[in-house]
């Protein structure tokens, strides 16, 4: 029996991570047409509502059901706009591991939300569904994802050579394809002990340009 993640809800201090709907859908659109997300993602481009709509009404859905992963909206709780979004992929439950990526909006970047949003989801995975590895895969150019890994406790273990396709734009406008690295990064439970009072102690969120 395949096994699924809930349809849940994860707050912090300063967001609701929960499922996306359909009235994400011009924020989500907005969000994925951003000239950094189409460098460091393979989404289609131009990214429209209608390709919003099919991934809140169909992609998302049938990655839960399955029991491949599960995707969230990253809201500011006081606001509640989007400002984000939050993938679990590859998931194995029977090695409890999961793959996790995220991707922060044009608009809420430099309030350090990528570090809580990813550490919130790596604390509930590790506690309420006992996974045992999260895996995140980071562009080798793409330092402020990069950072965001550091922040939240990730062990980096290796590079794949080659593993990686981004997106460059050229002086005309026009994107072109680029093969690059990829660095693999892991969390185990015992590495986000301290995570969160580590934030804490440094300031607060880091204030990066983390969007994926």
């Amino acid at each position: 029996m395949t096994s699924t993640f809930p349809s849940i809800s994860i707050s912090t201090e300063r967001l609701v991570l929960r499922p996306l709907d359909e009235d994400d859908v011009p924020a989500l659109a907005e969000m994925m047409n951003d000239e950094q997300v189409t460098a460091w993602t393979s989404v289609p481009q131009p990214f429209t509502a209608r390709n919003a709509r099919t991934w809140i009404t169909q992609y998302a859905p049938a990655q839960r059901a399955s029991g491949r992963g599960l995707d969230l909206a990253v809201t500011e709780f006081l606001t509640q706009r989007l400002v984000g979004v939050i993938q679990l992929g590859k998931t194995n439950w029977h090695v409890r591991s999961t793959e996790l990526s995220y991707i922060i909006a044009p608009w809420a970047r430099g309030e350090g939300y990528a570090s809580e949003a990813a550490l919130a989801t790596a604390q509930w995975l590790f506690t309420d569904q006992k996974l045992e590895r999260i895996e995140l895969r980071t562009a080798a150019d793409n330092t402020a994802s990069q950072q965001v890994a550091q922040k939240i406790g990730c062990i980096s273990e290796g590079v794949l050579r080659g593993a990686c396709i981004a997106r460059v734009r050229a002086d005309d406008g026009t994107w072109s394809e680029a093969r690059t690295d990829f660095i693999v990064w892991s969390l185990l439970p015992e590495d986000i002990e301290g995570a969160g009072e580590h934030l804490t102690e440094s300031g607060g969120y880091p204030s990066y340009a983390d969007w994926n």
